[in-house]
């Protein structure tokens, strides 16, 4: 498999150790100071059959756009530009490709997403609990609350009606669902849901240990959408 690395951070430098590590050949790398060589032309002729895209919200759609209108599939873990993932999947779509999107390539996180909407459900005749979301990540991470705590958030909303939706602070508001970043040094990522109740809590937790298990999902998805055409999430890949 010939890919491309979008974004040459941690993350793409453990994606690139993974990619090696099983085989793969790194056609391209871009990062801040060669952002040029991103189009079209220098797609085709390095022969790309899949880019793994993890920027910035502010580059995140011209990246992918650029490599679908090339004809090269794109797994991306950006968050934070989703009001324009339909113009993507349209894109995708007419152009006969592959787009991958996860606001998390965990696979312990997107098992944590289903356990997640099964205790939303489960909780649903029980007012007396309220819920709330918190997320704790390193100080560079650039979007807050993370992808994956509205993913979290999302999933509560659709199975509790006693919610109506999230907001990014601390509310009383009975119809609002708490979702609160904060930002430490060092942390790869913790996301906990608690109910509360006035007699007990019950909390469920994902902690992440580093940056291997979210780089070993971005790369399965790539494997998973080379050769193939269409829209693809964590769901598809493992089966959900």
């Amino acid at each position: 498999m010939k890919v491309v690395i979008i974004g040459y951070g941690k993350m793409g430098r453990e994606i690139e150790r993974l990619l090696t590590t099983r085989g793969h050949e790194i056609v391209l790398v871009i990062d801040e100071d060669n952002r040029g060589e991103l189009n079209e032309g220098r797609l085709r002729e390095c022969g790309a059959e899949v880019a793994v895209e993890f920027t910035t919200p502010e580059t995140a759609y011209g990246n992918i756009t650029t490599c679908l209108e090339a004809g090269v599939g794109v797994v991306s873990g950006t968050t934070g530009w989703l009001d324009m993932l339909p113009e993507v999947e349209r894109l995708c779509r007419e152009k006969g490709g592959a787009f991958f999107y996860a606001s998390n390539y965990s696979v312990g996180v997107n098992i944590f997403f289903r356990v997640n909407e099964a205790l939303a459900r489960m909780m649903e005749p029980f007012g007396a609990y309220d819920v709330t979301v918190e997320e704790v990540h390193h100080t560079q991470k650039k979007d807050a609350p993370s992808g994956t705590a509205i993913t979290v958030a999302e999933g509560i909303l659709a199975a509790l009606t006693r919610k109506d939706r999230w907001v990014g602070r601390t509310t009383t508001e009975p119809d609002e669902l708490e979702v609160l970043a904060v930002r430490r040094s060092v942390v790869p990522g913790t996301h906990t849901v608690t109910y509360e109740s006035p007699d007990d809590s019950i909390t469920i937790t994902h902690t992440a240990k580093g940056r291997t298990g979210f780089a070993t999902g971005a790369v399965l998805a790539a494997e998973f959408i080379c050769g193939r055409t269409g829209i693809y999430t964590m769901e598809d890949m493992l089966g959900f």
